[in-house]
């Protein structure tokens, strides 16, 4: 698969030292700017290296089916990425990503590059508010993605860049809902069985079971519950602005996400939230998945600026 995404999109990353787990933006680092380094397994294409290319990541690392890349990748990634500024590490928050990319941190400590970390956790369904830095960072991380490497092109310090992306995932909300779970390539069979007229409901990325089972029911009623909780948390107020992803986890088409975006767009109308910015389509998927996930950013003025900055990638496009 490395192999071919290389091929596919050799205007945007080539191998750092002749290896697809560490990926470089062709036109990304540059000296004097703050590096952005993502990461995370294989399996929820085109995350995470779909978003390296100009005004997005400098690099990624790339790790096997639903695992964290090692931390040598990571550190290659680091240096390749580094502009005498710092680099950031941008990644969701799970226990291997977690101990491995603070490794490749220290290791980059020793070659004198500092680094700083922003976790994602816009899960709102993994644990309660109070318990937010224990989170999981789902499909709402390209949304963080982004900002982060709006600010690192506009040339923000690393201190800088840090804060604006530690408040756009602070800012992020994502839930979603599977109908069939997926399959891993080494067991070629289902990872847990859902009733056919069943729901999962809170599900991540990794083919974990959902929050809550709950049976079927049509595409306006999970929408609802899903805004609902993150109305719950967001503390919008009329006139607020947003920015909408619904994303596929990798078996769902289009016509069903459309489906959830008129209602998810109906329900911030009746609210007088305006939508700023909207995404559809599969953007951070879980192999075979049958299911979505909806994720808004609340956003205000400098979050709006750095989510429109343009970028440059092989997923990505903003003009």
């Amino acid at each position: 698969m490395l192999d071919g995404v290389t091929k596919a999109h050799a205007a945007y990353i080539q191998p750092i030292k002749g290896s697809n787990r560490s990926l470089v933006a062709k036109n990304g680092p540059r000296k004097g700017k703050v590096g952005l380094v993502i990461g995370g397994g294989t399996g929820h294409e085109p995350c995470f290296l779909g978003y390296v290319g100009k005004g997005l990541a400098d690099a990624v690392a790339v790790g096997n089916i639903f695992s964290s890349p090692p931390p040598t990748p990571i550190l290659e990634c680091t240096k390749a990425a580094s502009g005498g500024e710092g680099v950031l590490f941008v990644y969701g928050n799970y226990a291997g990503d977690v101990m491995n990319f603070e490794m490749a941190a220290e290791m980059a400590q020793d070659e004198n590059i500092e680094v700083r970390t922003v976790l994602t956790t816009d899960d709102i369904a993994s644990s309660p508010i109070e318990d937010r830095e224990g989170r999981r960072g789902v499909a709402g991380n390209i949304f963080v993605f982004k900002i982060a490497g709006a600010a690192c092109d506009r040339g923000l310090s690393l201190a800088e860049c840090e804060a604006v992306t530690r408040k756009a995932n602070n800012r992020t909300f994502t839930m979603g809902v599977a109908l069939e779970p997926c399959s891993l390539p080494q067991t070629r069979r289902h990872n847990f069985e859902i009733g056919q007229d069943d729901i999962e409901i809170g599900m991540g990325i990794h083919g974990e079971r959902g929050v809550v089972r709950d049976r079927m029911m049509p595409a306006d009623e999970i929408t609802d519950r899903i805004m609902d909780r993150i109305f719950s948390e967001m503390n919008a107020v009329p006139g607020d602005r947003v920015a909408v992803l619904v994303n596929s986890f990798g078996a769902t088409p289009l016509m069903e996400l459309y489906i959830l975006f008129r209602r998810v767009a109906q329900r911030l109308s009746a609210k007088d939230i305006s939508i700023e910015a909207n995404w559809i389509g599969h953007y951070c998927t879980s192999l075979d998945m049958v299911g979505a996930s909806i994720s808004i950013l609340h956003l205000d003025n400098e979050l709006s600026e750095l989510l429109h900055h343009p970028c440059d990638t092989a997923f990505l496009r903003v003009n």
